[in-house]
């Protein structure tokens, strides 16, 4: 190793040090004056744009005896996990400081978990990818947690970290059945050893790849090992179910198209019919169970395990078109899903949380302009034009009509119109019943401005989509 390799690392190393400048500041910070800890946590996010702006590069390289790799896709994602994260930090901070939960912890393990997301989205190897994957599920489960006095949150995290573990298992077990039938760690190295020896695609290879598969759908929250993500996004306080329903999910499809595309697209014939099932079950189940739901968390839990349904459903194709359509898909629906859960904090003041539909009722006379944003967010997630959820999801429905599954594709519309039905509700509540909570909306001026921004973009991102497609294809093309 040289000195260029440490400058090709520099996001994850000056992270890891402004870490510990952000625990060295918030222990010498009082409870009075922890605002400090969240400004110098801000501070570090926007000096990682600039060092992932400084270091980026149009070209592949691989460093570290081939675990870390730095591309334009690990680029991409780590600008938007920065600016998601940082986004989860500015809603939370009157929700926190109002419910007297405004602890440095807060800002300091989201930025671990920040750093665990960064690793995994430059792994080149199976260790790498799973060192910071275990970053990311630790900082989580603490995350779910750090309402002490909750025994909800308490039994929320309980849940997760059980269910985690036993995924984390699964993945480990899986990766070390790879590693013994190729003899490798790295992605590059096991796809060309299934490439230059065919009789490797058999029997240890498939076990050991259902394996990785259960850990891969565990962080999406497909079906059927969704278990813990409704009960972890009521459970837990929502700035946390905020940060846990944004930035992760880039984590998410960076672990499936590393291990998955990099590592065992050679295998894509054997593993897409376990994808399709998962996706399509996600699909169904996550629409249909939410029509149930009266916790507008718990309803937006399954929202996302259907949005995590299209996500598959696209990856399934296994081709730069599929691929490219999942991270337009991803990164569209974290803008929509930080704004609505923005919105649920906008509403929450101090001992009362807006996690009910029936909270939802009367906004327009409350806040015409809130409304009106909380019902751009909506149509969004339903998949309503000119929103950019609409196009998220054309494209996902051109790449399964191009590979050749027009069925699956009229499947998707199917599922997207049962969707739209809970997204409609909630607007139905706004404009259409009289409020039962009439308290004056608190929140800072900053908050306000970022969450109006957050949820215009989806409205802007609909009308001029073009650009970030051509993005998402050009990085992974």
């Amino acid at each position: 190793m040289d000195w260029k390799d440490y400058i090709v690392a520099a996001p994850e190393i000056v992270l890891l040090g402004l870490i510990c400048l952000v625990l060295i500041v918030d222990l010498f910070t009082d409870d009075e004056h922890r605002v400090r800890t969240f400004w110098v946590s801000i501070l570090a996010l926007i000096g990682m744009l600039l060092v992932l702006e400084g270091t980026g590069s149009a070209t592949r390289a691989v460093i570290f005896s081939g675990s870390y790799v730095s591309d334009p896709l690990s680029q991409v994602l780590k600008i938007s996990a920065v600016i998601f994260v940082g986004i989860a930090f500015l809603y939370s901070r009157d929700y926190l400081r109002s419910n007297e939960i405004h602890k440095g912890e807060f800002y300091l393990i989201g930025l671990i978990g920040l750093l665990g997301m960064m690793i995994m989205m430059s792994a080149n190897s199976m260790l790498t990818m799973y060192l910071g994957l275990e970053t990311l599920a630790l900082s989580l489960y603490a995350l779910v947690a750090i309402d002490r006095n909750s025994v909800t949150s308490a039994e929320a995290a309980m849940k997760y970290f059980v269910l985690g573990a036993i995924a984390s298992g699964c993945l480990l077990y899986g990766i070390s059945w790879v590693y013994g039938v190729t003899g490798s760690l790295q992605f590059h190295e096991i796809a060309a050893a299934i490439r230059m020896d065919p009789t490797l695609n058999s029997l240890p290879l498939w076990f050991g790849l259902a394996f990785l598969i259960v850990g891969i759908g565990f962080k999406f929250g497909a079906v059927p090992f969704h278990m813990w993500l409704p009960d972890v996004y009521q459970g837990a306080r929502t700035p946390v179910t905020l940060y846990i329903a944004s930035a992760p999910k880039l984590a998410a499809l960076a672990l499936f198209l590393r291990i998955l595309g990099d590592g065992l697209g050679g295998l894509h014939e054997t593993w897409a019919g376990m994808i399709l099932v998962i996706a399509v079950l996600s699909l169904l189940v996550g629409n249909f169970v939410a029509i149930a739901q009266s916790n507008i968390k718990r309803m937006l839990g399954y929202s996302t395990i259907a949005h995590v349904g299209f996500i598959l459903l696209a990856l399934f194709c296994g081709t730069e078109q599929g691929n490219a359509a999942a991270l337009f898909y991803t990164l569209t629906y974290i803008v929509a899903a930080a704004g609505a859960f923005g919105m649920i904090i906008l509403l929450s003041r101090r001992g009362y949380d807006a996690e009910n539909l029936v909270d939802f009722k009367g906004l327009n006379a409350r806040s015409p302009w809130f409304a009106l944003m909380m019902m751009f967010l909506m149509f969004s997630m339903a998949g309503v034009p000119p929103f950019v959820g609409f196009f998220a999801k054309l494209n996902v429905i051109s790449a399964v009509i191009d590979s050749g599954y027009t069925a699956l594709a009229v499947l998707m519309v199917l599922a997207s119109v049962v969707g739209a039905y809970y997204y409609l509700r909630v607007i139905w509540y706004m404009y259409f019943e009289e409020a039962e909570d009439k308290a004056v909306i608190q929140a800072g001026t900053d908050t306000r401005l970022v969450l109006s921004l957050n949820s215009v973009a989806v409205l802007v991102l609909g009308i001029v989509p073009g650009w970030l497609m051509a993005l998402c294809i050009q990085i992974l093309g």
